[in-house]
């Protein structure tokens, strides 16, 4: 019985990972990437709230880790500070599954106060939220249905996020031509470190 449920869920997972849009933006997203950070010297400052913002964490450090410097940006913290992290060429990913979160709409108008020509990439749910309204760039995780029996619970969504950013990492790798060697660069110590030294 337990071992049913399991494959289904997974089988779940599995079909809001395959469902994920496949429109060509998430290119966009990587040309403009490219452009602010490894031809105009900014990085990308990464923010969401709650589960968004742990997905969004893991995104930004392993964009660091392949040659693409990323930064998290708490969008509470950016209210009280944090903000000043922000420099003109940097690019924003916000993330909010509802694309409604109030401190992501909150935190566009900050920054937009700060820098108007800032450029901006909302990762949603919610074609028709205000993220994706405001965004430069919008990357969709085809909005599926919560694995959790409440439909509450970030579950699905934080899959297909993790999964966009996955994306996101290969293919500015690629566009960079982000090498072995550049990779130990980055990585002294531990199992990766030693891997990326070996011929």
């Amino acid at each position: 019985m337990i071992q049913s449920k399991i494959k289904e869920l997974i089988a779940k997972e599995v079909e809001a990972i395959q469902n994920i849009p496949i429109d060509g933006i998430i290119q966009e997203a990587v040309a403009l990437i490219k452009e602010q950070v490894h031809n105009k010297n900014g990085k990308v400052v990464i923010s969401g709230m709650g589960k968004a913002g742990q997905i969004g964490l893991n995104i930004g450090t392993t964009l660091s880790s392949t040659g693409t410097p990323a930064v998290f940006m708490h969008p509470s913290e950016a209210q009280h500070g944090d903000l000043g992290m922000v420099q003109a060429n940097d690019v924003l990913l916000l993330i909010s599954n509802s694309g409604k979160t109030r401190e992501i709409i909150e935190l566009e108008h900050l920054a937009k106060r700060l820098y108007p020509n800032i450029k901006i990439i909302g990762l949603t749910g919610n074609p028709d939220g205000p993220l994706a309204q405001f965004s430069d760039i919008c990357l969709s995780t085809g909005n599926p249905k919560e694995i959790c029996p409440l439909d509450l619970t970030p579950t699905t969504s934080t899959t297909v996020m993790s999964v966009v950013g996955d994306i996101l990492v290969v293919l500015m790798m690629e566009e960079i031509g982000f090498s072995k060697e550049e990779y130990s660069k980055r990585h002294h110590s531990g199992y990766l470190g030693d891997m990326a030294r070996k011929k």
